[in-house]
């Protein structure tokens, strides 16, 4: 069940609206604050949400009165560019906003590692690993890493409780706000019924799945030609998304010394189980428990699916349309 708050709107806007405001110059903001000029904006968002322009307007202009507080001009040549840059903000959330608690589902090589982290860059909320969790928790030596510590190093599997209890630790930081996407969880009924009873406790819920599809018959070269960068998770792909560094031998298979990572200059690996045998097994278990989990949230109206099976750019607007609440 969805939910809006007049309060965590307003919240949201101005601090986006902060961050919008950092794209100008000191010396433009100096000449901003003493005129008489205010950003105005349309009466048709202030009918939903009474108070959200005044607050994300107030914030772009008290970021500059902060810094410039000593300076005096009588011109302001950036009030529209002010505007324009409250207003962006105020359509970002006015199409994504609630909170976003999301869970992205697809097979293997449906591109999840490719479009979930141009979500979290677009709407500033973290995609959240349960692998990448679970060692962090270890390592700060939380209540439930140490749980989870004890249960590995006996040689058994991590219980859906205690990665429960790892999640709800983690979205318990700053950075999770305004919401975040959660990858590889859950894959089960059972973790998804476990998640919903934990955000419930939060007063939270799940405000989007978003499902991407690719035939079986397509994921076998995508996953076997898959190269990836561990510390970040970006993906690369030999044929369709190569590493600039990447060159070719003569067997026409990519030379491993020269699988750079575009951004660090660290070298890529390939996941062992990213091969042709592991991927019958890897889809049939996508199949038989991760895809019911969609029955499940489909009767609250959160569940979209994506054509994946198309070029990068066509699949990225199906997941806008899907994001948007219009």
């Amino acid at each position: 069940q969805q939910y809006e708050s007049p309060f965590l709107s307003s919240t949201m806007l101005l601090s986006s609206a902060r961050f919008a405001s950092r794209r100008f110059t000191a010396s433009a903001a100096r000449r901003c604050m003493s005129a008489t000029a205010r950003p105005t904006v349309s009466n048709s968002r202030a009918n939903a949400v009474p108070f959200v322009m005044g607050a994300a307007g107030l914030a772009a202009i008290g970021a500059f009165s902060f810094n410039n507080n000593n300076k005096n001009v009588s011109h302001c040549d950036t009030s529209a560019s002010v505007a324009d840059a409250v207003k962006e903000t105020e359509n970002k959330f006015a199409a994504y906003w609630p909170r976003n608690i999301m869970i992205i589902f697809g097979p293997p090589g449906a591109g999840k590692g490719t479009h979930g982290p141009k979500i979290e860059d677009m709407l500033g909320i973290p995609q959240l690993s349960t692998g990448d969790m679970l060692r962090a928790a270890v390592a700060a030596q939380s209540e439930v890493g140490k749980k989870a510590q004890a249960v590995m190093k006996a040689g058994g599997l991590v219980s859906d409780d205690i990665v429960v209890g790892i999640i709800r630790d983690r979205i318990q930081e700053a950075d999770c706000k305004f919401g975040f996407i959660l990858d590889g969880f859950p894959r089960t009924q059972v973790q998804a019924k476990a998640l919903d009873a934990m955000l419930s406790e939060e007063g939270a819920c799940v405000t989007k799945v978003i499902e991407l599809q690719v035939p079986d018959s397509v994921l076998e070269e995508r996953i076997c030609g898959r190269w990836i960068h561990k510390k970040s998770g970006r993906s690369y792909h030999v044929k369709y998304a190569p590493p600039k560094s990447m060159k070719v031998g003569a067997d026409g298979k990519p030379v491993k010394e020269s699988m750079i990572d575009d951004e660090t200059g660290d070298a890529l690996m390939q996941r062992p189980d990213d091969t042709a045998a592991a991927l019958v097994k890897r889809l049939h278990g996508y199949h038989s428990e991760t895809v019911p989990i969609l029955d499940h949230y489909s009767p609250a109206g959160v569940v979209k699916s994506v054509n994946a099976n198309q070029g990068m750019d066509g699949v990225w607007g199906e997941v806008l349309k899907a994001l948007s609440r219009k």
